[in-house]
């Protein structure tokens, strides 16, 4: 494609003429093939403008930026934008001609929920007979296959990788994209020039205020979504709600949940050892999963279904059959007598939901062990550390992904929340050691949650990843 074809309804200013054939466009300089088009952004940690020149060695054919004093070769084609951000959002959709146009777009942001609600969707939309797509933290499927893709990042693609998986999708005949939608995506203009057909709002509890600085900043971002959401489906139970209508205006929406009125409200619940029933709009519906939060995540699923257009008995009957989300309270089988269970819950907000969830079928012990990210919010850990000791009968403290922190150090301010109460706990900082430890303390009746990490399948020390699954290790543990 033609570099100003590329440009088409994107502001710029040519620095350097040459409208050049555009084979691919990058934004990491190692990744630059010729033909390529090098995107100079500023990152969090780098600023893409200093590698212009290993750039052009690697065969880069044009280079846009936002910095008009960067040093550029004379022979390059070069384009300046005002945000170069923003502008790849616009220019990866003009590559790959536009296909988010073509699909039918469901997103869902919020703190917590986010995996299990857009899991929830994709999977009644299948049920239903829809042809779907799926995007998040937990990678990409096209009609629940995987796809042979991975993310730079961890919940939301960035523009050019988010608008070739869409491009992918459309050529494999997806009707319906659901995606997560973090807040680090809307700030940083991943969804720039995509609307929604649907939004979803969760919740909003305390996370990620390293990025944001307060939650006032965090809740505007999350709000960013339903600017660009033709139906909003929000959660009535939660007080940042009224935040998400108001930047909604006045489109259609559907609210639901437990304890307020809603136009969906759980009434009648029961938990049962299978999972629970609740009563909506005068039927019951079965949710063979776990957890009053599951409930939230099915209520947003089902809105979002109605607000397609989708049958609602089908709907009810692909409730009915939901499967459980890998790193979602997700068991790990053991003929012992005991429960074990790897949850993603690394959020306040999070962990009481999670406990709170095993200790209404706990007839024993609830033991929860977790830790804390290195490089994250860090405001966020004598609060986890609390709230685990108030809700846990007992606990222990480990590493999570430490990265560049000292993971001693992480964990002493988690224990500063826990001394506050009278819970007694331990502290090891191996975590498979943690976890064979917490295993061996284990009798019948008892329920082991292993917190933050889920379905991840590693862990980040210093700068380096290495293999690490939680439930791989309970499993070995338990042999």
């Amino acid at each position: 494609m033609k570099l100003n074809e590329l440009l088409k309804s994107i502001p710029h200013e040519i620095i350097r003429e040459g409208d050049c054939e555009i084979s691919s466009a990058e934004i990491d300089s190692r990744k630059i093939k010729p033909g390529a088009l090098f995107i100079c952004q500023r990152g969090l940690t780098v600023d893409g403008h200093n590698f212009i020149e290993a750039a052009v060695k690697n065969g880069a054919s044009a280079i846009m930026l936002e910095d008009k004093n960067a040093a550029t070769p004379p022979n390059i084609p070069t384009v300046y934008v005002e945000n170069s951000r923003l502008a790849t959002a616009y220019l990866a959709a003009n590559f790959y001609n536009n296909p988010a146009k073509k699909l039918r777009l469901v997103g869902a942001t919020g703190t917590n929920g986010k995996t299990s609600v857009t899991c929830f969707i994709e999977e009644i939309l299948r049920k239903c007979g829809r042809k779907t797509g799926l995007i998040g933290t937990t990678g990409a499927t096209i009609n629940g296959k995987p796809m042979d893709i991975s993310f730079a990042t961890s919940t939301t693609p960035d523009q050019l990788e988010l608008h070739a998986i869409f491009a992918e999708m459309l050529q494999s005949g997806v009707q319906d994209v659901v995606m997560e939608v973090s807040s680090h995506a809307l700030a940083l203009f991943k969804m720039e020039g995509l609307s929604f057909d649907v939004g979803v709002f969760t919740n909003l509890t305390q996370d990620h205020l390293d990025f944001h600085g307060t939650m006032d900043n965090y809740r505007l971002a999350k709000a960013a979504l339903f600017t660009q959401s033709k139906f909003a489906v929000v959660n009535a139970d939660d007080d940042s709600t009224p935040t998400m209508l108001a930047h909604h205006g006045n489109d259609p929406f559907l609210t639901y949940g437990i304890d307020s009125k809603a136009d969906l409200q759980a009434l009648h619940t029961k938990y049962e050892p299978t999972g629970i029933t609740f009563d909506l709009s005068n039927k019951q519906y079965t949710l063979p999963i776990k957890g009053k939060f599951n409930i939230y995540n099915a209520l947003a699923a089902i809105g979002t279904a109605q607000a397609l257009g989708l049958d609602k008995d089908a709907v009810r009957n692909a409730v009915a059959t939901l499967q459980g989300v890998p790193g979602r309270i997700q068991s790990v089988p053991n003929d012992r007598g005991f429960n074990i269970f790897v949850d993603y819950a690394h959020s306040p907000d999070g962990l009481t939901n999670i406990i709170s969830s095993v200790r209404e079928f706990t007839t024993g012990r609830v033991i929860t062990l977790f830790g804390c990210g290195g490089d994250r919010d860090k405001t966020k850990r004598p609060i986890m550390g609390r709230i685990a000791a108030e809700l846990s009968d007992y606990c222990i403290l480990t590493s999570d992904n430490p990265r560049t922190e000292d993971p001693h150090t992480i964990i002493s301010e988690i224990e500063a929340g826990t001394r506050e109460t009278a819970t007694p706990y331990e502290i090891n900082e191996n975590r498979r050691e943690a976890i064979f430890a917490a295993i061996a303390k284990l009798n019948p009746g008892d329920s082991l949650i292993i917190a933050g990490k889920g379905h991840e399948d590693y862990q980040i020390i210093g700068t380096e990843t290495f293999h690490f699954s939680d439930h791989e290790i309970a499993t070995e543990a338990l042999k």
